[in-house]
Order: C-alpha cells, then structure tokens, then sequence
C-alpha cells in the first residue's frame, strides 16, 4: 500500500511539473542548434521561444510562430561558415553552424582527395581472394598501387552517384546525390600465400599529372591468410551482433547465440567476417587455439519441449554453428550454416502453433527448417545454444481472459519510455525534453494497461541513465506478450518542422507489423491526429525477438504546434487511454 502511494504521489508530482514548465511563459531562448554547430545538410532549423508579443527575426527576417511564441523555421546553409543573429526585441543570440561538404574535395596543388585511400583500415583476405584499391583524384590523372613488388593500375571509374544517410527517408530526401566533377579510381588484384600468413605491409599510392608525381602511404596493412592454417572465433556475447559487412553502417543480420563457432574468412579494422558471411566485432568474440579446424556439424534427428510459455524446438548438433532466421509470411526459416543433414526422424505432435516442419538440404553447407504456422500472427522467438543443441523457442499466443473488466489479466505488457537520465532525447522549443514526456505518458499507459488487469514491467520508473543494450535485454529476460517503447519525434538538421507533424511508428520483425499498422490508424483516428507514417526500421528497441515489439513516436517535440499538444496533461491522460484500448483490441483481433 505504501508503495502504491508513493508511485501515485510521484505521478501527480510529475504531472503538475509537465503543467508548470507548459503553463510558464516563455522566456527568449534557442534550444538547438548551439554554436558552432557542424552539419553536413544543406539546411537548419532553429527551436526556440519567446513570447507571444513582438516579433522574432533571423538575420533581419520576421520568422512565423505558433500562438505559445514557439518558432522552428528552416534556412540554407553555405559550404563552410553561416553566421545566425536571432533576435527578440533587444536581446540577441548569436550563432555559427558550419556545414561540411559531404563529398571528396581534392588538395589545391597535386594529391589525393581527404581520406579517400582505400583500405583505410588494416585488412585480411583469404589467399586468392581479390583485394580491391580505390582513390580520388583529379580527372585524367594515372593512378597506381605499389604493394609487395607489384604496380596495380587503378582506372578511373564512371560517374556513380552517392547515397545519403538511411535516415533521409525520415524528411523523403532519400534521393541519390549527383556525382561530383572529380574521379573515383578502382582497382583489384589477386595474391596467393602458402603455408603461413603472408604480411605485404601498407599500400603505396602514386598519383600522376600534367608531368608532376607524387605518392601517398596507405592508412591500412594488408595480409594474406594462409589456405591451410586457420583461425576459428567463438561467440563470447549473449547474443552477437552479426552484419552485412565490417561497420556499424552495414545491416543487421540475426544475432548469433553465446557458443557459436565458425573460421574466420577476413578482416577489417576490428570486424572479423565468418565463414557464412557475416561481419562481427572482434570484441564479441575469442580467437580458438591454434590448430583447432574449421567447425562442421552434423545433425540427426530433431525433437521439442512443452514449456508454459513456449514450445521449445531442440537442434542437437555435433558443434554450434551461425545460424539465420528469415520469416515469411505464415512461415519462419531457419537455416544452419556450415551443416549437413542425416535426418531421418523429426517429432512434433499437433499443437495450436505449427502446422508443420519442413526440411532441406539446400547446399552443401546450408540445411533449412521450415516453420509453418497455423495463424498470420506469430508471437515472437529465442535463440540459445546449450551445449551444441540449438534450441529455439517459439512463443505461445496469449489468451485473453473472459472478465470483461478486466480483459488483459495474465497479459504482461513492457513499457520503455524513451531516453532518460544524460540521454535527453529532442528538445521542445522551451527546452522542455523528451524524456520527460516519455515518462509522463509511459507511467499513465501503465496505469491505464493495469486497471484491465495487465501485468506491465517498465524499463525505468525515474530519470535514469538506461543503455539500449539493457533495454533490449529486459525484453529477452520478461518475455512479455508485447512490447511498446514511448517516443517524441524530431528530425534531422535538413527537416522542416514547421510543416512535419504526427504519429509515427515503427516496427522491425514481421510478426510487429500487424501491431504497428493497428496502433498506427487507432491512435490517429481516435485522437484526430496527423500521420507522419509506419516505418520498417532496425531499431534498438524494434530488434528483440521475445515478442511484437513496437516504438511509438506519439508526436513532434519540434514542431512549434504540435509541442503545445504534445506536452498538454489532458491530451496526455487521453492518448494514454487510447493506447491501452488499441493494445486492448489489437489482442482481441488477432485471436
């Protein structure tokens, strides 16, 4: 009783404080950007307040408020220094935001292009494997690559044009960026090693022009792997983050459970590639003794466990081996890289969650299990090796209990609300932050999810420091029906914010989608909101696979209209409602 009390006393305390900031006026002040900003968009906005009264000028310019004295008006940037005087009757703010060029720009006398030797980063192939150069340099130049006594011409390439951040569909500038007047020079090359790794030491780049030479070292040592001595990583992180290639900008592929084992095939900087292709940091990994062989397994015989909450498909392999998950529909593939198959007998009795399970062999090193369900919506999986057994657990469909008071007893919902703690998140144009917000609405959700009886666990109940790691993690660990992270949206510098506005949300695995596009149309016709879209995004919080996990961007925090909604206590206590009843009825439609 005391800690009801005491959670009921925390909320009212946050609620009146959400009141007191809104109800405040505004003083003169610009929240973002600050100065000395560096972008590389070709435009910025400018958040900020003053009050309502008078007029508030950027460079001399009359900008456009909302009726609080809110403003986010947009402007073009320069190549290098643009200097801002934003003033409101006699006090003024000054600013300077830098704007990079965000393609290669050569040197004024002869040479190479900034950073645009490539590899940058010291690599590894395999023997035999091709090892590819690039540079860019003036047109009509004759570029090379010494490396280990041997000359590598690199040509000069056609025109491509580059491709802006993933986040440029977020403002529907996703367009390709002409090319630029200068050259792109390419070149490959093959070399074998024999019984040991072969270090040829840093490229030399030479560059050539209107009778003038000069040469720049490579950033990145190249070696060659021997065919015969191999090197075999185990995975060390709960759950390995597996890529598309060797950076953080390259796509997710499906983690990689503890124990996994496969050789390495190649590596860049701190990434390593595995032998079925996937891309891992060194850090979540060990390197095997020497000697130990490139991992193969066998499988035989495939076999399940009834759990209360799972039906768990047992893999009994002869070693972990990388494994990927693809749905499809009314199905689920699973695939074991580097296996081959002596199946004979797989045992699955008639449940209420799989049809059936196919399988094949579709390549020497590949086999294939294929999950088909008895229902459109699936409820979410895990993946753990114990021992060499792959077991992959398959969530059971909820059942809604029959008290009409209470239809979501023996439902368990998580709640993250967004950010917190040194992680603000956007800044409303009176400097008012996200994560406050968050927690407001996230707090009345729960409330709201328990009076119909849910069980709901929340990532964080105060203003707290909270690693999306951890967040994900809690996810795994409760295992709950769904999982719905709380946002407030903002955009990147090249957005227009006055003129974006509404719900958003995103969703990552299939079986989210049809929980994102219901939250999605509920929440916007029941609150006669603007809808800003519903978005396929490889989200921290989107990621898990324990269950339909969604992320709620319930509105503009930088939009100088919407933030009066957004931050208003009685449109808050009502999107709360409304989010509970859409969960509520989301359930009952996918029974």
């Amino acid at each position: 009783m005391k800690q009801f009390f005491r959670a009921l006393l925390l909320g009212c305390l946050a609620v009146l404080t959400a009141i007191a900031v809104h109800a405040e006026a505004p003083s003169f002040q610009v929240v973002y950007p600050p100065n000395n900003h560096t972008t590389k968009s070709d435009r910025i906005f400018f958040i900020g307040t003053a009050p309502a009264a008078g007029v508030v000028t950027v460079n001399s310019n009359t900008i456009r408020r909302s009726r609080a004295g809110h403003f986010a008006p947009s402007f073009p940037l320069q190549v290098g220094d643009n200097l801002f005087s934003i003033r409101y009757q006699d006090q003024e703010r000054k600013i300077k935001v830098s704007r990079v060029a965000n393609q290669p720009t050569l040197p004024s006398g002869l040479g190479f292009a900034a950073n645009s030797l490539q590899p940058a980063l010291d690599i590894a192939r395999p023997s035999g494997e091709p090892i590819c150069f690039s540079a860019v340099a003036a047109p009509n130049a004759t570029v090379s690559v010494k490396l280990a006594n041997q000359n590598i011409p690199l040509t000069a390439q056609p025109p491509s044009a580059q491709l802006p951040a993933s986040n440029a569909i977020l403002t529907g500038q996703n367009q390709p960026i002409n090319p630029s007047n200068i050259s792109n020079y390419q070149g490959c090359n093959t070399i074998s090693a024999t019984d040991r790794d072969l270090n040829l030491g840093k490229p030399e780049f030479q560059l050539a022009l209107n009778g003038q030479t000069t040469t720049q070292v490579g950033g990145g040592q190249i070696t060659i792997l021997s065919p015969i001595q191999f090197q075999v990583a185990t995975v060390t992180a709960p759950a390995g983050v597996a890529r598309t290639g060797p950076s953080t900008d390259y796509s997710r592929l499906t983690p990689l459970p503890q124990g996994t084992r496969s050789v390495i095939t190649g590596r860049e900087g701190d990434w390593l590639r595995l032998g079925y292709g996937g891309w891992i940091d060194r850090k979540e990994t060990q390197i095997l003794p020497s000697g130990t062989v490139p991992p193969r397994a066998i499988i035989r015989s495939v076999g399940y466990r009834q759990q209360p909450q799972h039906l768990e498909m047992v893999f009994p392999l002869t070693t972990p081996v990388p494994v990927t998950v693809q749905p499809n529909g009314r199905s689920l593939v699973l695939t074991l890289h580097n296996t081959t198959a002596q199946t004979d007998v797989i045992r699955l009795d008639d449940n209420p969650l799989i049809s059936r399970l196919d399988w094949q062999q579709v390549a020497p090193d590949r086999v294939q299990y294929t999950f088909n369900f008895k229902k459109d919506q699936h409820w979410g999986y895990q993946l753990r090796y114990e021992g060499s057994s792959l077991v992959m657990a398959l969530r059971r469909p909820p059942v809604l209990a029959k008290k009409s008071r209470q239809p979501l007893t023996g439902i368990k919902v998580l709640i993250d609300p967004g950010h917190g703690g040194k992680e603000s998140g956007a800044p409303g144009p009176n400097g008012y932050l996200e994560k406050d917000v968050n927690l407001i609405v996230s707090r009345l959700v729960r409330d709201e999810l328990r009076q119909q009886g849910a069980t709901v666990v929340m990532t964080r109940e105060d203003d707290r420091d909270l690693s999306l790691p951890a967040r994900m993690a809690a996810i795994e660990r409760e295992s709950p029906t769904l999982a719905l992270s709380i946002h407030y949206n903002s955009l990147p510098d090249n957005g227009d914010l006055e003129k974006t506005k509404g719900v958003g949300t995103f969703w990552y695995h299939p079986s989210a989608h049809s929980l994102a596009i219901f939250m999605q149309n509920y929440i916007v016709k029941q609150m006669n909101r603007p809808s800003y879209g519903v978005f396929w995004n490889n989200l921290a919080l989107t990621r898990p696979t324990a269950a339909p996990s969604v992320l709620l961007e319930l509105g503009f925090m930088t939009n100088p209209e919407e933030f009066e909604w957004v931050t208003n206590p009685q449109q808050q206590r009502r999107l709360a409602q409304t989010i509970a009843q859409g969960v509520r009825e989301w359930l009952q439609s996918v029974q």
